[in-house]
C-alpha cells in the first residue's frame, strides 16, 4: 500500500511524517525504516526506527531508487512500514510524473507486505488523477 502526504514546501509534511512514524512504532509488529535526504531528523525519531540518509548513496534516477528500496526490503524480512521524506528528491522525480514509480512501489508493497508513506512536495491538485486516491492528507 502507498499513502501520500501532499502539500507544497513548508506546509509541515515532515513534522506530520515524523509524528506518524513515531506513533506507528508503538503498534508495529515488524520494523520501520525512515528514508530522508539527510540525518538531521535523527533525534526526532524513536530510536527503534532505522533512519537512512539516502544522499549517502549514488542514486541518479527513479529506477536506481526502486532498486535501493528493494535492497532494503531484501535485507529486512520483518519490514512493515517505510516512510519516505522528500520523496521527489529521493526518487529523482522533481518536476516529473510520479505515476510509474508510485505504481512500482505499490507492487513492491503488495508483494512484500510493506506500507510506503510518501511525503510529496506538490499540492494535491497538481498530482496525477491516478494518485489522488492514495492521498491520506493534504497540507
Amino acid at each position: 500500500m502507498v499513502q501520500i502526504i501532499a502539500g507544497d514546501k513548508g506546509k509541515g509534511k515532515t513534522k506530520y511524517l515524523l509524528d506518524k512514524a513515531n506513533a506507528a512504532i508503538k503498534e508495529a509488529k515488524g520494523s520501520i525504516v525512515y528514508l530522508d535526504k539527510s540525518s538531521k531528523h535523527m533525534y526526532e525519531l524513536n530510536n527503534k526506527i532505522r533512519l537512512i540518509n539516502v544522499k549517502g548513496f549514488d542514486i541518479n534516477d527513479s529506477s536506481g531508487f526502486l532498486g535501493f528500496v528493494s535492497g532494503i526490503i531484501s535485507q529486512d524480512h520483518d519490514l512493515e512500514i517505510m516512510f519516505l521524506d522528500s520523496f521527489l528528491k529521493l526518487a529523482c522525480l522533481e518536476g516529473q510524473d510520479i505515476t510509474d514509480t508510485v505504481n512500482a512501489l505499490e507492487q513492491i508493497g503488495e508483494k512484500f507486505h510493506v506500507t510506503f508513506v510518501l511525503s510529496v512536495s506538490r499540492d494535491a491538485d497538481a498530482l496525477p488523477d491516478s494518485m489522488k486516491e492514495k492521498i491520506t492528507i493534504s497540507l
